[in-house]
């Protein structure tokens, strides 16, 4: 690259990546290994005593995966990034790396049904407690800090839907609760918006949905801002403390501005394992070069077939941000300029009824449980990706009995209004 700030096509093409040192291939290869060879024995002691980056084994990190890795982050605008088996996965690495047993975190209502139940259920194992809070509301934000509290937890824009969330307003209460807020910004990306120039500290992704974007890889990633100071008290432990493991290193006073991202890889993807697949990796890294590309029609397409349920008889209502009028059309216009993302839900008159007959007799829109892929999608959440939660949480969530949720594709858009309009007079 030259000395000019590349934009944002060229990182998604060249960011991490170099031609091969030793055969010359110009796409990042598939290093499909479990271990390296050390040079000697110092070089394998000042690898695993963190005094060297390096490879050890691909449970660690892995030279396919560090070129994912280094694009995500500079894409995101952060300093440094952990990828992952899963988004799930990038989570649990995350509060693992932040939270203690007793320790609470506060979460937006508006959240994507999984981590609903991974924050409800699964978590509770771990003795962390989630506070839940309305993100339409801050002052819910604010009366749920406690001393307990250690994060706060927001989606970008909010699946299923599609509520943008006033980022820079959550951040100043993360500010204020000297804490650090983490926003999954799996629904935008980072083409339509980048959450860390709103005050995030951290981002996570599944690297599954938009960023991979063809529906064939799993992944999640954990990408550090590199703006959070960890010395300021001792609620961090894993930052803060002598790490007896590394002979008595602190985090974030030998590593700096990327102590979280490396607390994150020898804290907890080294001790609970959940490391991605090279071949995933390169796969994913495959879909990101053509992120720009590929997010711009899937917006496009989302707002023609938006604009077009509006008008259908058989809708009673469309959430989309970036259609005038909706109750996010103002922050939409802020956060994401560009277009609200693909994903967005809408309701049916006839209910839940309608809802599982408009999904049965779609032809080409696929009936499956993903977001994020070049074919256009759907769902009827409630008989499904919410089905676990309760009446109060699917409503809180956006997943009501009348609600459909759209992930749109790259297809052409009349074949998509012409699928729907066939599929809801059937």
């Amino acid at each position: 690259m030259t000395d000019q700030q590349p934009g944002f096509s060229t990182l998604a093409i060249h960011a991490g990546a170099a031609p091969d040192p030793t055969t010359g291939a110009r796409v990042t290869p598939i290093y499909q290994t479990a271990s390296f060879v050390f040079n000697d024995a110092d070089h394998a002691a000042s690898l695993f005593g963190l005094q060297t980056f390096g490879n050890i084994y691909t449970r660690l990190g892995n030279p396919t995966t560090a070129v994912l890795e280094e694009r995500v982050a500079a894409l995101e605008g952060g300093t440094a990034a952990v990828a992952a088996a899963s988004g799930h996965a990038a989570q649990v690495m995350a509060f693992h790396t932040l939270l203690q047993p007793g320790d609470e975190f506060i979460a937006s209502r508006r959240l994507y049904g999984g981590s609903i139940n991974q924050f409800t259920h699964a978590y509770k194992n771990f003795g962390w407690k989630v506070v839940w809070a309305d993100a339409d509301d801050i002052s819910t934000f604010e009366r749920a800090v406690s001393p307990k509290t250690k994060a706060i937890f927001a989606e970008s824009v909010a699946n299923p839907g599609g509520a943008i969330t006033d980022l820079e307003a959550v951040a100043n209460v993360a500010r204020q609760a000297k804490v650090p807020f983490i926003v999954d910004n799996t629904l935008a990306s980072p083409y339509l918006l980048k959450p860390i120039d709103h005050g995030a500290d951290i981002v996570v992704h599944s690297l599954t949905k938009f960023l991979c974007g063809h529906g064939n890889s799993l992944g999640g990633i954990i990408v550090d801002a590199g703006t959070f100071d960890w010395s300021q008290d001792n609620r961090y432990p894993l930052l803060t403390e002598p790490r007896p493991e590394y002979h008595g290193i602190r985090m974030h006073e030998t590593f700096g501005n990327f102590a979280f991202a490396i607390a994150v890889r020898v804290l907890a993807l080294r001790d609970l394992g959940p490391a991605i697949s090279p071949f995933n990796s390169f796969m994913i890294l495959t879909g990101i070069e053509t992120l720009a590309l590929r997010m711009q029609r899937h917006v496009d397409n989302t707002k023609a077939i938006a604009e077009w349920l509006s008008k259908h008889p058989a809708v009673s209502w469309v959430n989309y941000a970036s259609l005038p009028g909706d109750r996010y059309y103002n922050l939409a216009r802020k956060y994401t300029p560009k277009g609200a993302g693909a994903v967005f839900t809408f309701g049916l008159k006839g209910g839940y009824d309608a809802g599982v007959s408009l999904v049965s007799n779609v032809k080409l829109f696929s009936h499956l449980a993903n977001i994020g892929d070049t074919r256009s999608l759907i769902i009827h959440p409630a008989s499904t990706t919410h089905s676990q939660l309760t009446d109060e949480q699917k409503i809180m969530a956006g997943a009501g009995p009348d609600v459909v949720r759209l992930s749109i594709g790259i297809e052409d858009k009349e074949d998509l209004i012409a699928d729907l309009d066939q599929a809801m007079n059937a």
